[in-house]
This record gives C-alpha cells, sequence and structure tokens, in this order.
C-alpha cells in the first residue's frame, strides 16, 4: 500500500489527477510515458506506474468504459541506451569531491561495487566478508524509510560483490572518522536510531547539479554512478553474467539490453580470435586431393 501511494502521489496524480476517466486513449497514455522519461524518472519508477496505470485502464475497459481499448499500440516503458550517461573516470572524481563525505562513501559504493543507492545507504562493516569482497544483504526501502530486502530478492537472500581496494579504504576511513551503529555507517543525519534518508542524498544532488561547479556530463544522474560500474566492467574484459549477477538485475536481458552498447567490439573481436584455429580454404583443399 505504501508502495502504490508512492507511485500514486509523485508519478500519477501530478500528472493526471484531474483527468475524467472516459477521455483517456492511447495518446493520453504516451504522453504519461513522455512526461515522466523527460522529468528524468528513473525506468523501474516508469514501468510501475506504467503498469498500475495499465491495471485501471484494463479494469474500466473490462466495465465497458472504452469501446476501443485504451492501451492499443502503446510501448510500455523501455530502456534507451542514449539516456545511459557515463561519467568519465575524471569527471566521477570531480563529482564526488563535490559533496560531504556521506556522498562520496555512497559514490564510491554505487561506481565501485554497482551498488543500488537503497543498498549504499544500507552498508555494514560486517558485511565486508573478505579483502576484496562485500556482502549485499539489504536495502533503505524509499517509500518506508526502514531496511528491507533487496530488489528481486527474497528474504535472507544475498549477493556478493567485488570490493576495489579504494572503496574499502573509503568505508573504513568513513567509519574512522564518523563511527558506526551496529556496524551501518550511514543513519539518519538528525536521528541516529534510524536508517540513511533518501532525500539527503537527492538533496546533495540537486545542489551540486545546480552548484554548476563540476564537469557534469549532460543528462547524468544519480543512477549514472551504477552505470559507471558496469561500463567499468565491460571495458576490462569481465565476463557480461557476472556483471548481471553483481548488479541483481533478475535477467540477464536486461543487463544486455541496457549496456549492449558499451561492447560494439564483441562479435569483431570474436570473429578475429575464432579464426586463429581455423582450417583455412587453401588447406582444406589439399587436405581433401
Amino acid at each position: 500500500m505504501r508502495h502504490l501511494d508512492s507511485l500514486l502521489e509523485h508519478h500519477m496524480l501530478p500528472l493526471l489527477g484531474s483527468r475524467r476517466m472516459s477521455t483517456f486513449d492511447s495518446g493520453v497514455v504516451e504522453g504519461f510515458i513522455r512526461a515522466m522519461e523527460s522529468a528524468g524518472v528513473g525506468l523501474a519508477a516508469q514501468a510501475n506506474a506504467f503498469d498500475k496505470l495499465k491495471a485501471i485502464l484494463l479494469d474500466a475497459h473490462r466495465l465497458g468504459l472504452y469501446d476501443d481499448h485504451p492501451l492499443t499500440g502503446v510501448k510500455p516503458p523501455q530502456y534507451d541506451p542514449k539516456r545511459a550517461v557515463i561519467p568519465s573516470p575524471q569527471q566521477l572524481r570531480q563529482i564526488r569531491e563535490a559533496g560531504d563525505d556521506r556522498f562520496r562513501l555512497i559514490t564510491d559504493l554505487m561506481s565501485g561495487c554497482g551498488m543500488r543507492n537503497g543498498e549504499a545507504a544500507a552498508v555494514n562493516l560486517r558485511n565486508i566478508v573478505a579483502d576484496d569482497v562485500y556482502r549485499i544483504t539489504e536495502q533503505v526501502n524509499q517509500t518506508t524509510g526502514t531496511y528491507a530486502r533487496l530488489k528481486h530478492s527474497k528474504t535472507g537472500e544475498y549477493r556478493d560483490v567485488p570490493l576495489p581496494a579504494r572503496v574499502k579504504q573509503t568505508i573504513e576511513r568513513y567509519a574512522d572518522t564518523h563511527g558506526t551503529t551496529d556496524g551501518y555507517l550511514l543513519r539518519h543525519p538528525l536521528d541516529a536510531s534510524k536508517p540513511f534518508p533518501h532525500y539527503y542524498l537527492n538533496n546533495q544532488w540537486q545542489r551540486i547539479k545546480k552548484a554548476r561547479e563540476t564537469d557534469m556530463p549532460e543528462g547524468m544522474v544519480l543512477y549514472s554512478f551504477r552505470h559507471f560500474f558496469a561500463s567499468n566492467c565491460l571495458t576490462h574484459n569481465i565476463p557480461i553474467t557476472d556483471v548481471a549477477e553483481w548488479m541483481g538485475h533478475k535477467n540477464i536481458d536486461v543487463t544486455f539490453k541496457t549496456y549492449r552498447h558499451l561492447m560494439p567490439g564483441a562479435i569483431s573481436t570474436a570473429a578475429t580470435l575464432l579464426n586463429h584455429d581455423l582450417t583455412s580454404p587453401d588447406t582444406a583443399g589439399v587436405a581433401n586431393q
């Protein structure tokens, strides 16, 4: 119910709240999707809001409110690779330095370990299970403001991700400087008994963008730090199957559709490598003779 209320409050009612049900058609629905895209709403939130609207309109159609199906020809929200704005290493360093210690910690966890921002907000010293491995076990739910299970996972499930030495140093430095609560590094700035609130990160991100003091790529969003992780993995020839697992994607198709454009030379490279052990036409002809 909290999740539904959040979708209604932040995405559906501001754009559609004053519209009569009888006026919905495919054009209205497509306009709703475009408006969310223009506002920079994340793909997951777009898909969730579309699904809820779809359920409402399907019910109305079954009740006979529409002669024609209002979703006919509508293309659901889909990832557009052009929207994956990825900062360069130099830009990443500059942007992370523009924030405070909390911002730098979350930036390093997202760009270095591939965490979602909610997962980074739940960072805990106890989850460093090896010098180079961090175990992601929970996230801070943005709707409820509480610790919750991971996205696409059941209670108790976790995923292990690479822990680069520089990110481990950031974690340890933050813990030494600011201390921890039950192992948690990030807590509510005004009440240490509560988890770290997502709006604190969003507010700081907006301040950094508005200051225009960093070399920030056009169209970059907070999620771009996670895109950087995927890009860094793939450009260093780490298998996309591993990247999908570390990022917690439900299906590798999501990873492939999102980051396929980062591997434009994969097929050509494969063709060159596979060619080495193949029999040449001339050799085959001699062998047959």
